[in-house]
């Protein structure tokens, strides 16, 4: 499912990410690779806060619909 379908609070792993190459080297640069543990943190408008590798990470709602936890 992808990342916009997850709960609040819920910690999903990442299976992978989808789009352009150049997407994937942007969310891989932040650390979102396959196998990693995010935690969903709040949800606005569709735009997603995650914890990611002790960091949290806002990313847009476009983004979030192409990784898939």
């Amino acid at each position: 499912m992808p990342l916009t379908m997850a709960s609040v609070g819920e910690v999903v792993s990442i299976i992978r990410i989808g789009g352009k190459e150049e997407v994937k080297r942007h969310l891989e640069s932040m650390g979102f690779v396959p196998g990693t543990h995010i935690t969903v943190i709040s949800v606005n408008n569709g735009n997603v806060i995650v914890g990611i590798k002790e960091s949290r990470v806002a990313i847009s709602k476009e983004m979030a619909n192409k990784i898939m936890v």
